[in-house]
């Protein structure tokens, strides 16, 4: 980079977008340089709020502004893969919000031109990069609980029906799954890896998408995740790691955790308080920016690797399910 600062680019200007441009405000190595939008005047009013130099009233024109370094995309995952090809047609590095694609072979699409143009891409796991997440992985190294023998994780939500919005439209990938599910399938990818055996159970409501759903993930050592997710059922939003010597409870809501308490066996429980600075978007900016600036395509923590068996769990379950989205017929 040739900057001091990285000099970031949003595409698109929804609830997430607002949220990533309030983490970039606390980095004072990062400069939110310009906003893309497919409606100039919601382009120019994200640019007024934000102080934004640079609205630009076509996707296109974002990614062709020669003084952004890196786009962070955050429309409907549906349009992931169309965006974030045109962001590295054009020399720019990419953070994609989750899900990353649609299915696998949308992501092998983008990983293939990343390759090609040596520019970095990473799914936008923030969750990964929170304190209190980076602690569950300190203890989980250190054996702190012994062996690691099964997890449990919820994301679920009650939202109202509208059948032509992004939570239940086929055709903007609507249900749990893509939505809120990828949560608990990358906790579980962190604490054991890609499963060997996967089986899920959805309800598959009036838009022919999975309004709730149960998922048991099985592993080659016979470890268990047992996760469900919904977009009509309130859960708890909580997540346990459990071990042969203790098990790690990652409190509400634990996919933007500041509290954990940890049980070993035959000892007091501990409570765990790590606050996190800003709106926790920041930390994974900064794991960009400093991917960035030594010249790294991958982050270690959130390799594509990963990116692709969690696509590929997600198939298999909709696979299981009887869950194809338009999508899936393309390519």
């Amino acid at each position: 980079m040739t900057t001091e600062k990285i000099r970031w680019g949003i595409l698109g200007t929804g609830v997430i977008a607002r949220k990533f441009a309030e983490g970039l405000a606390v980095r004072s190595d990062a400069e939110l340089t310009a906003v893309g939008s497919r409606d100039e005047r919601t382009a120019a009013a994200f640019a007024t709020e934000y102080h934004v130099p640079h609205a630009h009233a076509t996707y296109e024109a974002l990614a062709e502004n020669p003084e952004v370094d890196v786009i962070y995309i955050a429309t409907p995952h549906v349009f992931h893969m169309e965006n974030s090809l045109l962001c590295l047609q054009h020399g720019k590095a990419v953070l994609c919000e989750k899900p990353f694609t649609m299915n696998r072979r949308q992501a092998e699409a983008i990983f293939a031109l990343a390759e090609k143009t040596g520019l970095f891409v990473m799914e936008a796991m923030w969750t990964y990069f929170l304190p209190a997440i980076t602690m569950v992985r300190q203890l989980l190294q250190e054996g702190m609980i012994g062996q690691v023998r099964m997890l449990t994780a919820d994301f679920g939500y009650r939202t109202a029906m509208n059948p032509y919005g992004r939570h239940f439209a086929p055709a903007l990938g609507g249900g749990a799954l893509l939505d809120v599910g990828i949560y608990p399938l990358a906790l579980a990818h962190m604490v054991f890896g890609a499963p060997t055996q996967i089986t899920g159970m959805a309800h598959l409501g009036e838009t022919g998408v999975d309004e709730q759903a149960a998922i048991i993930l099985g592993y080659e050592g016979g470890e268990l995740a047992l996760l469900h997710t919904a977009v009509r059922t309130e859960t708890m939003q909580e997540a346990v790691i459990m071990g042969t010597d203790g098990r790690i409870k990652i409190h509400f809501p634990w996919w933007q955790p500041t509290r954990l308490t940890l049980t070993l066996s035959g000892q007091a429980a501990q409570e765990i308080e790590l606050p996190f600075l800003g709106n926790g978007y920041n930390y994974e900016a900064a794991a960009v920016m400093d991917c960035l600036r030594n010249g790294q395509t991958q982050h270690p923590l959130m390799p594509w690797s990963t990116t692709l068996a969690l696509q590929d769990t997600m198939d298999n379950i909709r696979t299981q399910w009887g869950l194809r989205y338009p999508a899936d017929e393309e390519m």
